[in-house]
């Protein structure tokens, strides 16, 4: 677990410098994270980061000795699921910093380009999750349920570094709707009418 205090010391040494290089948190706060109170979301966002690197899902962190330090379970998923924070300007604010970094380390004359992929995203055991939408496959002529996942990302053929992706559902073969009460001003609500 991290600890509150301290602002980037309990992250891995390779991470951390590769945290200050790129101005992580920085974006984060440009984004429009904010909190008002509790923990704050440099805090949330380094706690589930760090969970790929600890090969551990917040369930799991949850059930361990290191989970009477951290957050709630409540704060996790407010932050995650917040439909105020922009996560996309985010993605698009650290990728811009990233390509410009890896561009200066290649030639002039390597080609760049960038990359659209619709890859499909299964949640065929789903029932209740928002927006849920049933697919064909075109490579095996096989129905699921779950989104169309449209990513864009640069790529100078040998690194590729994601830029922005939206999760896409069908209005025409929707198994479940958008949920009531979401302000339509929000990224969350904006970011909603795009997948339809």
């Amino acid at each position: 677990m991290i600890d509150q205090q301290g602002s980037l010391d309990q992250l891995p040494n390779e991470i951390k410098s590769a945290f200050q290089e790129l101005n992580v948190l920085k974006h984060l706060r440009d984004a429009g994270f904010k909190k008002k109170f509790g923990f704050t979301c440099a805090y949330l966002f380094r706690l589930v980061f760090l969970l790929l690197f600890h090969q551990k899902n917040w369930f799991r962190l949850l059930e361990s000795k290191k989970a009477e330090a951290g957050p709630a379970n409540d704060a996790v998923y407010r932050f995650l699921n917040h439909s105020s924070y922009a996560w996309r300007r985010f993605l698009l604010s650290l990728s811009g910093e990233t390509i410009a970094r890896m561009e200066a380390l290649t030639s002039v004359t390597r080609e760049t380009a960038f990359i659209f992929d619709d890859s499909m995203f299964e949640r065929n055991r789903s029932k209740a999750v928002e927006m849920l939408a049933r697919f064909k496959d075109h490579a095996t002529g096989a129905f699921y349920k779950g989104f169309r996942m449209l990513t864009m990302g640069w790529s100078d053929g040998h690194s590729f570094v994601p830029v922005d992706f939206a999760l896409l559902s069908s209005s025409k073969s929707a198994i479940n709707g958008m949920a009531d009460g979401i302000d339509k001003r929000s990224h969350g609500y904006k970011r909603r009418q795009e997948a339809l």
